[in-house]
């Protein structure tokens, strides 16, 4: 179902005591592709980032870099808007809370909630962290003082400070979040704000006398506001705040707009208790939702500088390419959940997903176009609208044109259901279904054979429906990878969706619409492949080391080839088996103790390639949710091209040792199953993370 509501989402405004990372470059691309989503659906869209810039740990930081505060952050301001330009990011407003516009409605809000009777004067003491700009209380700190987030010691603040009446909202919040079961994302998260809250809230303090770098608190210069107070209302004092002429506000915020704040789960209480608490003091409408991501490691490591793998996005996308790096953090790392960027698992998604994938299907579909049909999409029946051409020969329109049809109608519509939820990694995978889908519909179909053989009819129906299910990819694409989306288009002869018109949906929903006499012009690859050679150099230039991990990995992606044992793809059709045969005599029994020996995990392929000299063995690269992808040899060749593969949740027996064959280390086993029609390899019935374990 098309979305109706405006459509307001926001990341995080990110504190500019250091310069954007693959951390914040998250966070904003996930916003950015669900604006885009829901802007190719025609409904009014609005995205906010920006930047937090006072506070303690703003002010001390200025400080050690020599400068005066506004003069720091002002230096801070354009890394970020470079960053969000380089990474293909459109934010429609970028906030920053030193403007005048932002500062006006702090305190405005402030009124509104002393107003409410809800803020009164006091003494505090209590532990504080400058690293979260929040006090914590005993319970929370870990031994020696320290805080749990950021592991350094917290300092003892007692001051003069005006407290907001937190504890007065314990009920009301609890009773907010009955009635709004969807307010925090994921679940666990929800669970976790609610328990909480049970506990019960105490007051907050929210004013500070200590330093002088914040909004001044009306009426008393002499405290200036607690920056999360300050900080979480730029997202509705970039709307322009609740005035009758404020025509964004409007718009954007309450109940007639749905309004996602994209957030990490370590400021999740922040979002999900103290800003709703403030918004319901000042009579303010909460918003629709709080999606929480967990974080983000580097190839196994926490990001720090010392380590050396502070990532800055800017390098990563010249390296790899912008989309592919978008792709990649939207693929490789389940929203919600914490997760690892990883160098080498970036290339073997970039060669087996996109290169492979989505790169090849066009490349081998417009080769065969060109070469046989004088690169024109050819007349062909409305797939959908005809039961059955028939020819001489016979039908021309088959049951496989139609399976193809149907997979594209799901997947289009799986695709928005996820993306509408707020989970672009399960709307990629839908994607990819299809992807794969396309793939082994050409090896089906073998267009090759049929323009050998002169079936021209024929032909032009395979070609058409692939042409159109590109057409649709390219659309259901554009959110994640904008730019390489208008380069199919382009292939496709197709105009660029960023000229559509800016309130018609243009989702896919009727195949057939990809006008007959579109001259395609087949250009160079979508993704070019990262062969070995080209690795070393991208790796170089991001002044990667080579250690035995690197070493290991690089010897596995080298060429296909592992150990027997089965693995397959996403709808690929089987052999059909010459006789049936009844099911072979069941093995003695064993132990429960020998069965608990057995890890099976879910794993994803993400490339598949034949293994030279061996007409039996496919070499996969398979993510098990570790810090890279395992190489496994599965024998299922003869039943399963290897396109079709790429992108297929599979069950591995991970605890396998490994072994070698022709010349190369298979590490584990795919499981898979055969009968009288043939051999199938074992999947989850839904789409586990991988590493998930099978029991």
């Amino acid at each position: 179902m098309k979305p109706s509501k405006p459509f307001y989402v926001t990341t995080p405004i990110y504190y500019v005591n250091d310069r954007p990372h693959i951390g914040h470059a998250y966070s904003t691309i996930a916003a950015d592709v669900l604006a885009r989503y829901h802007r190719l659906r025609g409904v009014p869209t609005r995205f906010l980032t920006g930047l937090d810039e006072h506070g303690l740990k703003i002010e001390r930081r200025a400080k050690e870099m020599g400068k005066e505060p506004q003069a720091f952050v002002d230096s801070m301001a354009a890394p970020f808007r470079e960053a969000w330009d380089v990474l293909e990011c459109t934010p429609d407003d970028f906030i920053r809370t030193t403007e005048p516009r932002h500062e006006a409605l702090v305190q405005q809000l402030w009124t509104r909630l002393e107003q409410a009777g809800d803020i009164y004067l006091g003494d505090y003491e209590d532990w504080y962290c400058v690293g979260c700009e929040s006090f914590k209380t005993e319970k929370e700190l870990l031994e020696g003082n320290l805080c749990p987030v950021h592991k350094k010691p917290v300092e003892k603040v007692k001051e003069q400070s005006y407290f907001f009446r937190l504890s007065a909202y314990t009920e009301r919040l609890l009773e907010f979040y009955e009635s709004h079961p969807t307010f925090v994302r994921p679940a666990g998260r929800f669970n976790e704000v609610k328990s909480f809250v049970r506990e019960g809230l105490r007051d907050l303090s929210i004013s500070r006398t200590s330093f002088r770098w914040g909004v001044p608190v009306p009426g008393n210069d002499e405290h200036v506001m607690y920056v999360w107070l300050d900080a979480l209302t730029n997202y509705i004092s970039a709307l322009g705040g609740p005035a009758a002429e404020a025509p964004l506000y409007k718009q954007f915020w309450g109940e007639d707009a749905t309004q996602v704040h994209i957030v990490g789960k370590d400021i999740l209480r922040f979002h999900a208790v103290y800003w709703p608490a403030f918004l319901l003091s000042a009579g303010i409408a909460p918003p629709t939702q709080v999606w929480a991501h967990g974080w983000l490691t580097v190839d196994g490591e926490k990001m720090s500088k010392s380590l050396g793998n502070f990532l800055p996005p800017a390098p990563l996308a010249e390296a790899f390419g912008t989309d592919a790096l978008r792709y990649y953090l939207m693929r490789g790392v389940a929203f919600g959940q914490d997760g690892d960027f990883s160098h080498e698992a970036l290339v073997a998604r970039y060669n087996g997903e996109l290169g492979n994938g989505l790169g090849n299907l066009l490349n081998r579909v417009l080769s065969i176009v060109k070469k046989n049909l004088g690169g024109v999409v050819p007349d062909s029946p409305r797939i959908g609208g005809v039961v059955e051409i028939a020819t001489e020969d016979g039908p021309i329109y088959e049951q496989l044109d139609r399976t193809l049809e149907q997979k594209a109608q799901e997947a289009a519509r799986e695709s928005a259901r996820w993306l509408e939820e707020v989970n672009p990694g399960r709307a990629l995978d839908a994607i990819w279904k299809l992807v794969a889908e396309a793939n082994g519909y050409i090896d089906r179909t073998e267009p090759w054979s049929l323009a050998k053989r002169g079936e021209t009819g024929r032909l032009g129906v395979v070609m058409y429906s692939v042409l159109e299910t590109l057409r649709w990819l390219s659309v259901m694409i554009w959110p994640f990878m904008p730019e390489r989306a208008e380069a199919l288009r382009t292939q496709l002869g197709l105009k660029a969706l960023e000229d559509r018109e800016k309130d018609v949906d243009v989702w896919p929903a009727h195949f057939g619409e990809l006008p007959a006499g579109t001259q395609t012009a087949l250009g160079t690859p979508l993704f070019p492949r990262i062969d070995d050679d080209e690795k070393a150099r991208i790796f170089a230039s991001l002044g990667l080391g080579r250690d035995k991990e690197s070493d290991r990995m690089s010897e596995q992606q080298e060429g296909p080839g592992a150990p027997s044992a089965s693995g397959a793809t996403q709808n690929s059709e089987p052999a059909i088996a010459a006789d049936a045969t009844p099911p072979e005599p069941f093995a003695p029994d064993m132990s429960f103790d020998d069965f608990m020996k057995v890890d099976l995990r879910v794993g994803l392929i993400l490339s598949a390639e034949k293994v030279k000299k061996s007409k039996k063995l496919l070499c996969l690269q398979i993510d098990l949710g570790e810090k890279g992808p395992r190489q496994i040899l599965a024998g299922i060749s003869a039943h399963y091209q290897p396109e079709a593969l790429v992108g297929r949740r599979v069950v591995v027996v991970a605890n396998l040792p490994p072994r070698k064959m022709m010349g190369l280390e298979s590490q584990g086993m795919v499981l898979a199953a055969r009968d009288e029609v043939g051999l199938g390899v074992l999947s989850p019935l839904h789409d586990a993370q991988p590493g998930t374990r099978v029991s």
